[in-house]
């Protein structure tokens, strides 16, 4: 069964702040990994604080279509 936006946005209410990893593809045989935590979840969108020791910036968000998509990858710590 397929997944939905309504059954991604279950699952995700159920880890907010926890710690997370969020493996991104940004291009052609690259990708990204960027740690924190699961702050929020919206409608449509969800937010990553991310660790400042690690990153240059405080917040990140990902849309649930990446998930479908499979354009990024979620691993809970």
């Amino acid at each position: 069964m397929p997944a939905t936006f309504a059954s991604i946005k279950n699952k995700l209410d159920n880890h907010v702040g926890e710690s997370i990893t969020v493996i991104a593809q940004v291009g052609r045989k690259r990708v990204t990994r960027r740690h924190g935590k699961l702050a929020e979840t919206f409608h449509s969108v969800f937010v990553v604080d991310l660790d400042q020791t690690e990153n240059s910036f405080e917040r990140v968000s990902y849309s649930y279509a990446d998930l479908l998509t499979k354009s990024i990858e979620l691993t809970f710590e």
